[in-house]
């Protein structure tokens, strides 16, 4: 394709020499086109500018401007204010045809005229992606309004008539099908081997030249008229025939092409070609439209078929047979089939959403591919989870305009399911353009949402136990959401998960400080995990090759990453994430994971709010001391008698009385898992007197090993010993601690035993 960095653009069909100089902005890089024909089968104008690209443009005389729709600031047109025949074009995201009108500056409002520039994605295939992701739209939308049992007949009459707001809608779905290669090779292999059925002729013979004579053929010989004489020594004389027929009719069989399958073949050719000149007829008067030429081409395409030899003897049929082996199983006409049942649904079919795709020229293929992915994902989870069809029903529903496919960018769309396996059961959501709300006061815990700002994923997959609702489970953090972002325009996501020096990072904060996030698409997943509550991965699906998994810490998840998803015929790379899909799912059955433990972790730390501060100097927590929470460490508290005292400090152990007595320890998880003891003796109320316990629980000892270790006279069958070792910690030297003011004291028995947290102990210190 020849190109220039300045194009001029002749409108002298407008005024005589009046031309539109468009010159590009960008040095070192051609992002200005012309193209001498447009691109087989799409219809582009020949003027061809490159999206996110800036131009400048001038036309020939200051008395003509662009004219901005409706007075408004014009989305892609920048003319200067003083000298609007000057100006810039920057066609930012918006990819397709762009019509721009054109008036003179005397009349601003109104247009004298129209030129069309073609708008490229820097995405090089795009244009087959737009054909393939259509496509699979298209078959999908058809499979949905299929998915109950059809009918064995179906009658052929439909109205395709429609307003001409959803006409090229249902004319792009009904291209994507009827003008793919796929369609014409069918046609090729229906014309040059065609079902062919026997048909049985009538043909007048001689009456001497017929072998073999059938019922009709013997009636004949008795009734028929034009009968000559027979010769006296006939035998048939005998039988009391005088007189035979000269010509009988004889039935003959030939081979045809008028069987029931290529009158559907013939019927649905015609019915494409009536679309299509109703959809040509909408806009005769634009012959210069992208819907004219496309329609205009489609049409003559299909004539092209219904002229060929095989169709003139073919009559029209009444009705189809879907339950023919031929249609359902032939090469060729098994294809036919599946077009026509993708049209006559299309045909009737609404897509809001499709607006945001090709409105008024424009190829939005970065919307596409979102919408495309949503049945891509759709599918996946289809078969990893059971997905109800009145789940499913829910996608097509029945309105005044006709039916309507509910999903549009911006609009949730949620379907529920189950994930069933031979150790649990979980429910599943799939949610489209999920909006997680922001929180507005602090007390949202814990509530689903985002802690910050709301936020909006294009998919979400929630899944939590299915003995809970959906809310008990984002309460009790037994829930977990893995987000997907469709990003049709990114390269290459491994890019921005590299390791980065020191330039490079300088480079990303220069960008960064003008407004420029190369890693914009990174920071998002990050906002996603770490926002949003019970979020368990965030991952882009872009059109690339690479995979991308980062784990947060051992596990699957939490994770971030990206998976290469292509809009192929052939191979999408959906396998790829169906098999992350399939770990996920995997490491959700696992009882003993670390991501199960620490939602445990979290749920019992965060449901209840702060209980109190402690502010005291303690040991700092690492080391052997890496579990010191005061709140959650306990302290025993224990009497000792006079006599026990030198006992206690010679054997480092300490003896509590076990079972029901008076005085006996209870053992619960407090007292089993403490970590330090603290002893006072008779008259006391303050104890400076502080263990640590090294234990790592409770031993039972009876009354002789109390005696065989210097104990005397020990006075219980059983005792409960602990070992313990002096304090060593700086922290708590030379404190002591009022224990009669601790909320298990018990007055009047200061020999029991009991436990407080360290946290409480602190806060009675009494002295130091």
């Amino acid at each position: 394709m020849p190109y220039s960095s300045e194009l001029k653009i002749d409108l002298s069909h407008i005024a005589t020499g009046l031309t539109l100089t468009i010159e590009q902005r960008s040095e070192g890089r051609q992002t200005l086109f012309h193209a001498d024909q447009t691109e087989e089968g799409m219809y582009e104008a020949p003027c061809q500018l490159l999206e996110g690209q800036y131009y400048d443009f001038e036309f020939s005389s200051d008395d003509y401007c662009f004219r901005a729709p409706g007075g408004k600031r014009h989305p892609v047109v920048h003319p200067r204010r003083k000298k609007p025949h000057l100006g810039t074009l920057e066609p930012n995201i918006f990819v397709g045809t762009l019509k721009l009108e054109i008036a003179l500056k005397s009349s601003p409002e109104t247009a004298v005229g129209s030129t069309e520039l073609e708008v490229r994605s820097v995405k090089t295939g795009y244009r087959d992606d737009y054909r393939n992701m259509l496509e699979y739209i298209t078959e999908k939308c058809t499979a949905l309004l299929m998915q109950s049992e059809s009918p064995v007949t179906q009658a052929f009459d439909v109205d395709y008539s429609g307003d001409y707001e959803t006409l090229y809608q249902r004319f792009s779905f009904i291209r994507s099908v009827v003008g793919s290669d796929e369609f014409a090779a069918a046609m090729h292999r229906i014309v040059t081997a065609p079902v062919t059925g026997w048909k049985e002729i009538t043909e007048m013979q001689d009456v001497r030249r017929v072998r073999r004579f059938s019922g009709s053929g013997i009636r004949q010989i008795t009734k028929g008229v034009n009968r000559q004489k027979l010769h006296e020594s006939h035998p048939l004389r005998d039988q009391g025939i005088d007189t035979l027929p000269s010509r009988i009719g004889n039935s003959l069989k030939t081979d045809t092409v008028d069987t029931p399958e290529n009158r559907f073949i013939k019927h649905a050719l015609e019915t494409f070609a009536q679309f299509c000149t109703e959809i040509r007829a909408r806009v005769i008067d634009k012959p210069d439209s992208t819907l004219f030429r496309e329609s205009d081409e489609l049409l003559n395409s299909l004539e092209t078929h219904l002229q060929h030899t095989v169709f003139n003897d073919i009559s029209r049929p009444t009705t189809l047979r879907i339950n023919s082996p031929v249609l359902q199983r032939k090469a060729g006409y098994r294809e036919v089939l599946r077009a026509w049942l993708m049209f006559d649904l299309a045909a009737k079919l609404i897509w809001k959403g499709g607006d945001d795709v090709y409105s008024a020229g424009k190829k939005d293929i970065a919307t596409l591919y979102e919408y495309w992915l949503f049945f891509q994902l759709l599918d996946l989870f289809s078969s990893v989870f059971h997905l109800p069809h009145k789940e499913l029903d829910k996608l097509i529903k029945s309105g005044d305009d006709g039916l309507n496919l509910t999903i549009k960018q911006g609009k949730e769309t949620a379907l529920s399911g189950r994930f069933k396996s031979s150790s649990r059961e979980f429910n599943i959501r799939f949610s489209y353009n999920r909006t997680f709300s922001g929180s507005k006061d602090d007390q949202s815990y814990p509530k689903a949402g985002s802690w910050t700002s709301a936020m909006r994923p294009d998919y979400t997959l929630s899944v939590w136990p299915s003995a809970l609702r959906e809310y008990e489970a984002e309460k009790e953090e037994l829930i977990v959401h893995i987000h997907f972002d469709a990003k049709y325009k990114v390269e290459n996501m491994a890019e921005y998960l590299k390791e980065q020096s020191d330039e490079d990072l300088s480079d990303q904060k220069t960008d960064e400080r003008k407004g420029r996030y190369k890693n914009a698409d990174l920071l998002k997943m990050h906002a996603y995990k770490d926002a949003i509550r019970r979020t368990g991965g965030a991952y882009v699906l872009y059109p690339g090759t690479e995979e991308v998994k980062r784990h947060g810490f051992h596990e699957i998840i939490p994770g971030l990453g990206a998976f290469p998803v292509k809009p192929s015929k052939d191979e999408t790379g959906i396998s790829e994430l169906r098999s992350f899909i399939a770990s996920v799912m995997a490491h959700f059955e696992n009882r003993v994971s670390q991501r199960e433990k620490l939602a445990l972790r979290t749920y019992d730390v965060h449901k209840d709010k702060p209980s109190g501060k402690v502010e005291f100097l303690l040991p700092d927590t690492y080391g052997k001391n890496r579990g010191l929470i005061p709140d959650e460490t306990f302290v025993l508290v224990g009497y000792y008698r006079k006599s026990q005292k030198a006992w206690i400090e010679q054997v480092k152990k300490y003896n509590f009385r076990s079972g029901e007595a008076a005085g006996a320890l209870p053992l619960n998880p407090a007292t089993v898992s403490a970590k330090y003891l603290l002893l006072h003796g008779p008259g006391e109320s303050e104890s400076g007197n502080l263990w640590q316990i090294t234990s790592a629980s409770p031993v039972i000892w009876n009354k002789q090993n109390m005696i065989d270790h210097g104990y005397s006279n020990p006075k219980s069958e059983y005792y409960l010993i602990v070992d313990i070792e002096p304090v060593a910690d700086p922290e708590f030297k030379d404190l002591k601690w009022d224990f009669t003011r601790l909320t298990n004291y018990q007055t009047g028995s200061p020999y029991h035993p009991f436990t407080c947290t360290l946290a409480e102990l602190m806060q009675n210190i009494s002295s130091r």
